[in-house]
């Protein structure tokens, strides 16, 4: 944890050389300059005087509001507006004294670039808060106790990123609208989700309900939904009651094209993943159900564009699958043979520590649930869909093991050429990129632009041995974004190619 604040402290320290530094506290004054030593007493105050590069340092405490914050202000990819908690200070932004309205929301974020982070938002009218605008960020924020969904994207919003967030006891008065996450209505599309956790909320976990949009697609990974139908006192609500509500529409034609990766969905009183009439194309990689009302509510579509299709590779379930489509395409799930998968096959069912704290960098917390055994069926025994696996084969399940059934092959002893997908990702600003080599071989591995220029190259033509090798990349001169690595293998004897591979990866800060 020391480490981690040290690293934000440094990052601060360069940053305030170049751009405005602002400061919002619950003893300022908005008569004030603004300053560490004189902070404004409003986050609206704060927003008024920012420039694009500026950071908003919101300090400790319960700030309390009665009106929405509006932020709508426009940054660039190369300078965006921050607004982030000070560094070792979790401030809680506080709408309970507002009246329950639709037009209540806590934070209305109407601008696009700005990277939030490390906020509690609680208390609002309607929504938590609510996004309308594009290419945000919105990370390590937690959303509770709003009178509607937690943190709702519509009105076009897109490729906004929600990262390592939480929502949980959201309810309305009718309990039937507040989810934890919401890209919906007339959202826009490229919205992405990672390391999420969504619980008790009346309504959906997270719910891609359509009205105004069409053929738009999201994408969740490495996110959780359980819970979701009851109240935060463990009674049953009035909402439907599913983890993630891939679509659906008021006349069920509307297609929301739907990317799910490593996500778990457990105890959630009706289902776990729920098409609900979807149009869109489903795709669900190495997800897990546990314990759902219906684990998997993904039977009886019926599609009206011949270009969409229904997916599951690698998923897994304990207990009953519930309903899948009969044109899905389905390969190496927990619940086709030859698996007959038990509680054996985990390490644990307890769901103990599941609303934990986070991990300082603000990842999910790591916890033996749902996690394979060692021994396991499951093990080695997916299909590759291009995520990081260990030994022969990927495992089945939102875990990947590091451990192999392998008998012929161990984690040190590949049997073909691999470029892995790099760990953590997103990531900011290290991440590690490993490959297999069955043979010693001149290896070239360099980092491109969504340009295709290349802009780092991390070995050229070096020789490494056969077994897994590992290179740490350094992106902390580089601006957010995707970017892609590539790797060229060629013989060590003879100079020619052997292997050549490319993968995607995500820098945020």
């Amino acid at each position: 944890m020391a480490k981690y604040k040290l690293l934000i402290l440094l990052i601060l320290m360069v940053r305030s050389f170049i751009f405005s530094q602002i400061y919002v506290s619950v003893d300022g004054a908005d008569t004030n300059s603004g300053t560490f030593e004189f902070p404004f007493k409003t986050i609206t105050k704060a927003v008024s005087v920012a420039n694009p590069g500026d950071t908003i340092y919101i300090r400790g405490g319960v700030h309390q509001y009665n009106t929405t914050i509006t932020i709508s202000k426009i940054g660039t990819s190369f300078n965006k507006y921050y607004m982030f908690a000070y560094p070792g200070e979790r401030p809680i932004i506080d709408f309970s004294s507002m009246v329950t309205s639709d037009a209540n929301r806590g934070i209305s974020l109407r601008g696009n670039y700005w990277h939030i982070y490390g906020l509690d938002i609680k208390g609002a009218g309607d929504n938590g808060m609510h996004i309308r605008g594009n290419y945000n960020i919105v990370e390590n924020c937690a959303f509770y106790e709003n009178r509607d969904t937690g943190l709702q994207l519509s009105n076009g919003a897109s490729n906004n990123q929600i990262i390592n967030c939480d929502s949980y006891h959201n309810i309305d008065p009718g309990e039937g609208n507040a989810d934890g996450f919401a890209p919906k209505m007339d959202i826009g599309t490229g919205n992405y989700f990672y390391g999420c956790r969504a619980w008790q909320n009346s309504d959906d976990g997270y719910d891609g309900y359509l009205r105004g949009a069409n053929n738009v697609t999201t994408t969740y990974e490495n996110c959780w939904a359980f819970k979701n139908g009851y109240r935060a006192d463990g009674s049953i609500s009035l909402g439907n009651g599913n983890g993630f509500k891939m679509g659906g529409s008021d006349d069920k034609t509307l297609m929301h094209n739907v990317i799910m990766k490593n996500c778990l969905a457990f105890d959630n009183r009706v289902k776990g993943f729920d098409q609900n009439n979807n149009k869109g194309s489903m795709i669900l990689y190495n997800c897990t159900a546990y314990r759902n009302g219906q684990n998997y509510g993904m039977g009886g579509i019926v599609y009206t564009d011949s270009g969409k299709v229904m997916t599951l590779i690698n998923c897994a379930v304990l207990g009953g699958v519930g309903s899948i489509w009969s044109g899905a395409i389905q390969q190496t799930n927990s619940w086709m043979p030859p698996f007959s998968v038990t509680s054996a096959d985990f390490v644990s069912i307890d769901t103990a520590g599941v609303r934990g704290p986070r991990n300082p960098d603000g990842s999910l917390p790591e916890l033996p649930f749902m996690r394979l055994a060692y021994g396991s069926q499951l093990i080695d025994a997916g299909t590759d869909v291009g995520l990081p696996y260990f030994g022969t084969a990927p495992d089945i399940g939102a875990y990947e093991s590091n451990y192999t059934n392998s008998i012929v092959n161990d984690y040190n002893e590949p049997i073909n050429f691999k470029l892995y997908q790099n760990y953590p990702n997103p990531f900011n600003p290290k991440t590690t990129i490993e490959f297999s080599l069955p043979e010693n071989a001149i290896v070239s591995l360099s980092v491109y632009n969504i340009l295709g220029q290349e802009v780092v190259k991390l070995t050229d033509r070096e020789l490494f041995t056969a077994g897994r090798n590992e290179i740490v990349f350094d992106a902390s001169n580089l601006i957010s974004g995707v970017y892609f690595y590539r790797i060229i293998v060629e013989s060590a004897e003879k100079s020619t190619k052997k292997f050549e591979q490319v993968k995607k990866m995500l820098l945020i800060k």
